[in-house]
């Protein structure tokens, strides 16, 4: 009998915890897809760019739902059985619920397990690719695609693009382009233009063909004018702004015994995930317990508080070891071991109350 029921409830907390964790993640992946296409709009990303953004951003915050979804799990799936007498019947029959921690806490093992391989590896390289992307995405935009009908400035101010029409071929006609070097105006003036993206080095190259470049400095009379058959521009993209390195795109390696405040506390941040799922997956069996004629969802919002002043406090945490107030051997330890204790002493009652 003990493997039996040991197996069912497993089992259901597994059915329970799948359907959970993928209610949280369609959650998830709707607030970001708003969230990512106002972004796009704003700064002109292309439509693989969202696609992207969404795909990384919900590998980076599995980390995080998935830990509340295990919670979650155990909670509802105890709480319909002490709901449906079930839990009764099997403490009439001698099967307390504190022998339920074994294959739960197997269970959470092998999840937090797969959240110690996303948390040291994967999340810190997805972070790596979005901020990428969202700098690549944002130095494209800045000068854009040159459409016609309009006009098109880059290179900071510095550059105005327009075309009067562009044909079925992509050629631009009718083209005015004027920029700024080192005090000098430069306008031109084409029948035809051709544009290519950036080279490898980041250069975008308008083609003017048949055309007129005037160039001078404003205010004084030696202007140059030109006549020209072909004339290739190179436009030079802004260059990355190279700040300090973040922390949580470092790989996990290189974290390990720099002795940084900074790079302890993110440390100790990618090992706080898994041992989430471990603490929690303790505290949820004996917060579960319903008294008579309670609803099977009673239990739901207290474990919705423990978790959110559980991820609070470590967030919290996290900070005062960034900036010192805690010292690295406390850091973000106290709080696993204050829920730790609290989930401890929730078993000890439990079984001495049944």
């Amino acid at each position: 009998m003990k493997w039996t029921v040991q197996r069912y409830v497993l089992r259901e907390v597994v059915q329970t915890w799948l359907a959970v964790t993928g209610v949280l993640v369609a959650i998830l992946v709707s607030n970001q897809l708003s969230r990512v296409l106002g972004q796009a709009a704003e700064n002109q990303y292309g439509r693989h760019v969202v696609l992207d953004l969404i795909a990384l951003g919900a590998v980076m915050n599995l980390s995080v739902i998935v830990p509340v979804g295990l919670l979650l799990a155990v909670v509802l799936t105890l709480g319909r059985m002490y709901h449906d007498s079930e839990m009764a019947a099997l403490q009439a029959c001698g099967f307390a619920p504190a022998r339920l921690l074994g294959p739960l806490l197997c269970f959470a093992a092998v999840i937090a397990v797969g959240l110690a391989w996303l948390s040291f590896f994967q999340v810190p390289q997805a972070d790596q690719q979005v901020q990428l992307i969202r700098r690549s995405a944002i130095k494209e935009a800045q000068f854009g695609q040159l459409d016609a009908g309009r006009f098109r400035s880059f290179s900071g101010g510095d550059a105005v693009f327009y075309a009067e029409r562009v044909d079925s071929e992509g050629i631009l006609h009718n083209v005015f382009l004027r920029r700024e070097t080192a005090g000098r105006i430069e306008v031109a003036l084409a029948d035809t233009a051709t544009y290519s993206k950036a080279a490898a080095d980041g250069t975008h190259f308008v083609t003017l063909f048949n055309g007129r470049r005037y160039e001078g400095v404003p205010g004084q009379g030696d202007f140059r004018v030109i006549e020209f058959r072909e004339h290739g521009i190179p436009i030079s993209t802004p260059a990355d702004v190279v700040g300090p390195p973040d922390p949580d795109t470092k790989p996990s390696r290189e974290l390990w015994g720099t002795g940084a405040a900074s790079d302890i506390a993110q440390l100790q941040s990618r090992t706080s995930s898994p041992l989430m799922a471990l603490v929690l997956t303790l505290v949820a069996v004996p917060l579960s317990r319903l008294r008579p004629r309670q609803g099977r969802y009673a239990r739901v919002g207290f474990a919705i508080v423990v978790y959110f002043v559980y991820s609070n406090l470590l967030s919290a945490a996290k900070v005062w070891v960034e900036k010192g107030d805690l010292p690295p051997l406390v850091g973000m330890w106290w709080v696993h071991a204050a829920v730790l204790a609290l989930g401890l002493f929730l078993v000890f009652r439990e079984a001495n109350t049944a």
